[in-house]
């Protein structure tokens, strides 16, 4: 099996790590950080606004299973890539929309798309997403990865702002979802 990656930031990284594992043809997701300048950075630095990483998700997928446009579709259904810097209450450049693209061809799929997206007027607000090359990924601390999975309901963050997501996806993308 020949797998491929992709890098995006729409807020916290526990709603994307969320939502991607659910998805057919993902076989991992990892949550991480991505565009800074500061090697090594920790949660702690990245919520300082400091370091100029963002808080992302590195997928490993199946393209024979799930296309580049595909996680693009998802990932523009679950977050607002309307507003700078925030998604909901988190705000800062950690909490940016983005695509780190890793070749030209997802550079092209991401600009079309936006392009896309823009065309039909699905938004109200321009699109703001940025689609930059991807850099060093810096894997987060252990507690971030699976997070949901393994706190979901017990952190009051999961109920009210990754719960809504992984549902929003869920109804989207039903015939998308991992049995």
């Amino acid at each position: 099996m020949t797998t491929e990656m992709a890098t995006l930031a729409g807020g916290c990284f526990w709603c994307l790590e969320a939502v991607f594992d659910q998805l057919q043809g993902v076989q991992s997701v990892e949550s991480g950080y991505m565009g800074g300048d500061s090697p090594n950075p920790s949660y702690e630095a990245v919520c300082t606004g400091q370091t100029g990483h963002a808080e992302v998700v590195r997928i490993t997928f199946d393209p024979a299973v799930v296309s580049y446009r595909d996680l693009l579709a998802v990932f523009f259904t679950i977050h607002d890539p309307t507003t700078l810097n925030r998604q909901g209450n988190d705000r800062g450049t950690q909490y940016r929309s983005a695509i780190f693209f890793h070749t030209p061809e997802q550079e092209q799929a991401a600009r079309e798309v936006i392009a896309s997206l823009t065309a039909k007027a699905l938004f109200s607000d321009r699109i703001v997403t940025q689609v930059v090359p991807a850099t060093t990924f810096w894997q987060a601390e252990d507690y971030h990865q699976e997070y949901f999975e393994r706190v979901g309901s017990q952190n009051p963050y999961c109920t009210f702002v990754v719960e809504p997501k992984v549902a929003k996806f869920r109804k989207h993308f039903t015939d998308r979802l991992k049995k």
